[in-house]
């Protein structure tokens, strides 16, 4: 058995919004190059798996129906003029974009049910369009569906978790996941973000509210935060939601705006960082749910590091040396 399972759904890579757009097309050709590349060591520990499609059974699970038919109506748009459609000035969809986003997110399942069933230990989904800005009512910040979202309302209606962890260390706070989970004490959303930046949310005071009150936990980092201050205020946040949640499944959302030199954020991680958090979740509460993992693309728009820090969490994942 492969240890752990990469998943990429064919219309990914067609989701079109455009070559001036931060989250283009060259994203995912540069990672599945840089993965590609790389398959002559993870050859036999990693491999690639098939994609589905989210019912919209799934999706309604995070989002609301007027949401869900929006999203619809703009692809189709897009698709019956041949055209680019705006959802708002961040978020475009064109001919292939539904087929895109209902696949990430249904990646995200299959990818969660293949590990939930030991089919494979961890996974790595390369979903496009991203998804953690998508509130349950609206579309923002390049993303229709919020898929780590999606992802633990089907473990939780599928009896495969009662209780999620979810991890983000995009450079840019989830605020998509967090309101979806806000008020719920069965899912743990833990957030490192630069701040202030996009979209303005994730203050510490942002704790969670009614019977979720503590199980959101946001750590808001000044642009320019060391690599070490970084890690280190990563994993004292990880021991606290440890202490505060025991987890039967863990999904991160790993956005790689977060490494240095991205456009669209001022941190200064490195792939070697992306890999040792990767790890820190697997060894440490990963292991109160026998490393139940599974990490899904959210930024990243240098294409060439994006590639580089896919393979350095792909092979966090695998229990390959950095």
């Amino acid at each position: 058995m492969a240890t752990t399972g990469f998943y990429l759904h064919p219309a990914s890579p067609l989701h079109d919004t455009g070559w001036g757009h931060p989250e283009h097309q060259g994203r995912l050709r540069a990672l599945a190059t840089s993965v590609g590349q790389a398959m002559v060591e993870l050859n036999g520990v990693v491999e690639q798996r098939p994609a589905v499609e989210a019912t919209r059974e799934d999706l309604l699970r995070a989002h609301t129906e007027a949401h869900f038919t929006r999203v619809e109506e703009a692809c189709n748009v897009a698709r019956e003029r041949g055209v680019l459609a705006q959802l708002d000035a961040d978020t475009i969809v064109s001919t292939s974009s539904w087929e895109a986003a209902v696949g990430s997110a249904g990646s995200a399942i299959a990818a969660c049910e293949a590990v939930a069933t030991q089919a494979v230990r961890t996974a790595f989904v390369a979903a496009r369009p991203p998804g953690h800005h998508a509130t349950p009512q609206r579309a923002m910040g390049f993303c229709l569906f919020n898929s780590v979202a999606v992802a633990a309302r089907w473990l939780q209606a599928h009896g495969h978790a009662e209780r999620v962890l979810i991890v983000d260390w995009d450079v840019h706070h989830g605020n998509g996941t967090q309101d979806i989970f806000y008020e719920d004490p069965s899912v743990y959303f833990l957030s490192l973000h630069q701040y202030p930046w996009y979209p303005g949310t994730g203050a510490a005071t942002e704790r969670g509210a009614g019977r979720g009150a503590g199980t959101t936990l946001n750590v808001p980092l000044p642009a320019g935060t060391t690599r070490a201050d970084y890690v280190r205020r990563f994993e004292a946040a990880v021991a606290t939601a440890a202490e505060d949640f025991t987890p039967d499944f863990v999904l991160v959302s790993s956005g790689f705006d977060a490494m240095a030199g991205d456009p669209l954020g001022n941190l200064l991680l490195e792939p070697e960082d992306m890999y040792r958090m990767t790890r820190h979740l697997i060894e440490g509460v990963g292991a109160e749910c026998d490393g139940k993992v599974v990490a899904l693309l959210e930024g990243g728009y240098v294409p060439e590091r994006l590639g580089d820090g896919t393979v350095a969490v792909l092979r966090a994942l695998a229990g390959l040396p950095r």
